[in-house]
C-alpha cells in the first residue's frame, strides 16, 4: 500500500481510491449492534418473525450498515497518508440507504474522493462517497457522503 502526502491525494479529487476488504454481517453482529442501540425490532432479531417479511430473514440496522464505513474504510486497497497523526469523523452530507443487507451477507465499500482542503497547517478534510457494495446483489446497501478530518 502505498504512502502519499496529503497534497498528493489532493490531486486525486474525483478519481476511485479503493475497494474494501469484504465483511460478513451475521445475526451476531446485528444482535450486538441491537442491544448496544436499543433497536430491537423483529426484523433485526427475530428470525422466526423476520421470513414471514419481504426480507425472508432478518437485516442488519441501516446504521449499523453506515457504522462499518470505518472498519471497510480501514482495509481499502487505496493511498494511504504517512504522518496521520489522529482522525476523526465530521459527519456525513448525505445517507441513502438503498438495500436491506441480510443476516449473512458479506459487503465491502468503494470509495471516490470527492474534496480535500486544508483547513488549518496540518488540519484535513476529506469529503469521500462512499458505497457498500452487497456481495452479489446488484443494488449497492448505502450511499453515503462521509466528512472525515485527518492531522498530520
Amino acid at each position: 500500500m502505498a504512502t502519499i502526502t496529503p497534497q498528493e491525494l489532493q490531486a486525486k479529487v474525483g478519481e476511485h481510491l479503493g475497494t474494501s476488504d469484504w465483511v460478513l454481517v451475521d445475526q451476531d453482529m446485528i444482535n450486538k449492534f441491537a442491544d448496544a442501540t436499543g433497536d430491537h425490532q423483529f426484523i433485526h432479531v427475530d428470525e422466526e418473525k423476520a421470513k414471514l417479511t419481504p426480507f425472508g430473514g432478518t437485516i442488519a440496522h441501516g446504521f449499523l450498515t453506515l457504522s462499518l464505513m470505518p472498519l471497510l474504510g480501514a482495509s481499502t486497497d487505496g493511498p494511504k497518508v504517512g504522518g496521520v497523526k489522529m482522525g476523526v469523523n465530521y459527519g456525513c452530507n448525505k445517507v441513502r440507504f438503498l438495500s436491506p443487507v441480510r443476516s449473512g451477507k458479506r459487503v465491502r465499500s468503494h470509495v471516490k474522493l470527492l474534496e480535500l482542503e486544508e483547513k488549518r497547517p496540518g488540519q484535513w478534510q476529506q469529503t469521500n462517497e462512499v458505497s457498500v457494495e452487497i456481495e452479489g446483489e446488484e443494488k449497492p446497501a448505502l450511499i453515503a457522503e462521509w466528512i472525515s478530518q485527518f492531522f498530520v
